[in-house]
């Protein structure tokens, strides 16, 4: 039991299973179909925000980590989609389980290049990277989903599609 880390343990499956209900709306007919020419397409997102929590404990691991280029895949199937979030949620539930207090407040840092972007003690990163990341990237599906007439999910509470606490 590590009382630092076991709330973000029960977090991680908490919003693993919110995560798959929206992943479980996103049409596999649409993965190539983007709201705007800049935007990433819903497959790309959604594979983004599968992969997000696994993604971020392989950079939350070493005590430096250096920007690398980043380019995300185009999944033609949607079980591409549970497949990077079982295994993302697994890494990160690895990662998070193996953080000693000294580790969770030991300084991470993010370089680019030879230039410092940011650093800070790893657990603050854990949640303004691994979770906060994570819900923005959920909530930008929320949108292409609308944007597509699909209904949306439930997550924090009602949405105009769906209200649990309503019968």
């Amino acid at each position: 039991m590590n009382p630092m880390i076991d709330p973000l343990l029960a977090e991680l499956d908490t919003e693993a299973k919110t995560t798959r209900r929206v992943l479980e709306r996103v049409p596999e007919a649409k993965l190539a179909w983007k709201p705007h020419p800049k935007s990433s397409s819903l497959g790309q997102l959604a594979l983004h925000t599968a992969q997000v929590p696994g993604a971020l404990a392989r950079i939350l691991s070493p005590d430096v980590f250096t920007i690398v280029p980043f380019g995300q895949a185009q999944p033609t199937k949607a079980a591409e989609l549970f497949a990077g979030l079982d295994d993302g949620v697994a890494s990160a539930r690895v990662f998070l389980t193996g953080l000693t207090p000294e580790r969770a407040t030991a300084t991470w840092t993010l370089v680019n290049g030879d230039k410092q972007i940011m650093a800070g003690p790893r657990i603050g990163f854990v949640r303004a990277l691994m979770f906060n990341h994570w819900y923005h990237h959920r909530g930008q599906i929320s949108v292409y989903l609308r944007l597509l007439d699909v209904s949306v999910p439930s997550v924090y509470g009602p949405t105009a599609d769906e209200n649990p606490f309503m019968p």
